[in-house]
């Protein structure tokens, strides 16, 4: 039986992406995110590629739906052996943490953080008994290193990027791989482009883009969709960041 990879937050970006990549290597696909159409036509395109797909449509901030979702996507599949988590909305933005109150942060934390983790605990030992599998997340760089005025997404990314890092090490002899990908740029090609565009009425291409105040490179989803796979494969590291951050030069004296 083929092995299956169910994407958590598909859209037209990094989530087609990761699924032609795996599809490529010949993983069935489930697609879970809010709207069927999209879904729909998603699976579509992956039809005509060759990629096996269903759609899942599903709230991701209903944490307590997460054990039904996963059996459903167990009936239709048989099995799961990787899962990437990697939901972005559309209308995201940045909160400075002097004005972050617990009414914004509840639901980010729902979406980020809770229901990342009832995905895990809920396919973890299914993994764990075979002897193989991955859990695989994204977040924002927001998540690696604070910014002044760029709060509320981060301190909920930085909770499921925590848990990574201990089950990464957790699971280091039981054939399991848990890692993140870390993005700090605008994905292209994805929802949150789409409103990006929406807004300034140019379409996003290769140069960077200021969103809340910031300029942020623009990345290419099939990139992404590589290092996810890179990092399922070879297991040699928790955390992949794209763009990687320069280091500092050393200062110089004439």
């Amino acid at each position: 039986m083929s092995k299956v990879i169910a994407v958590f937050g598909a859209g037209t970006g990094l989530g087609v992406s990761v699924a032609r990549r795996f599809g490529r290597e010949g993983f069935r696909v489930a697609l879970v995110a809010r709207r069927k159409d999209r879904l729909d036509t998603l699976v579509a395109q992956l039809a005509e590629e060759g990629v096996e797909a269903a759609a899942f449509p599903a709230d991701l901030s209903d944490t307590a739906a997460v054990p039904a979702l996963v059996g459903a996507i167990r009936d239709r599949f048989g099995r799961i052996d990787v899962v990437e988590y990697a939901p972005i909305a559309a209308d995201m933005t940045f909160t400075p943490a002097t004005e972050l109150d617990t009414a914004t942060l509840e639901p980010l934390s729902r979406l980020y953080l809770f229901t990342p983790v009832a995905v895990f605990h809920a396919v973890l030992p299914e993994m764990i008994e075979r002897g193989d599998g991955a859990v695989l997340m994204g977040t924002g760089y927001s998540a690696v290193q604070p910014m002044p005025n760029a709060s509320g997404v981060g301190p909920a990314m930085a909770g499921a990027r925590h848990y990574l890092y201990s089950l990464n090490a957790e699971l280091a002899d039981t054939g399991v791989y848990a890692g993140t990908l870390s993005v700090a740029a605008l994905i292209a090609r994805s929802a949150a482009a789409e409103a990006v565009e929406a807004q300034s009425g140019t379409p996003v291409g290769t140069e960077p883009v200021t969103i809340n105040g910031m300029e942020l490179p623009v990345v290419d989803p099939d990139d992404l969709a590589e290092h996810y796979w890179n990092l399922y494969t070879k297991r040699d590291r928790v955390e992949q960041i794209h763009p990687e951050p320069v280091a500092p030069q050393p200062a110089t004296t004439a």
